[in-house]
């Protein structure tokens, strides 16, 4: 899927996080996170955020997220959101995974 304009999904409320994704400006996936958990669980996070656009065929894009205590299916499905919203898409292939 081609990131085509920036887009945004998400809240800054607490036990959420705000995704931001736009075109990149080089060849990848660059994710940039602000967190108050982020020594703790700043790694995991950005995982996510990385597995979650790469298994909706996102090769390149640039993130930005800034999370307030959010739940690794708020990630997931804030970053789902967000990469669609940004590739233009209106027809949604929403699942669920155990």
């Amino acid at each position: 899927m081609k990131i085509i304009k920036p887009a945004v999904a998400g809240t800054l409320e607490s036990s959420d996080i705000q995704i931001r994704v736009e075109p990149a400006d080089a060849p990848g996936i660059e994710i940039n996170l602000n967190s108050s958990v982020k020594q703790q669980f700043g790694k995991k996070i950005i995982q996510v955020i990385h597995d979650t656009l790469e298994e909706m065929g996102v090769t390149d894009a640039y993130v930005e997220a800034v999370d307030k205590g959010a739940l690794d299916c708020a990630v997931k499905a804030r970053t789902a959101a967000a990469a669609y919203r940004a590739a233009g898409k209106e027809d949604y292939e929403w699942r669920v995974r155990p």
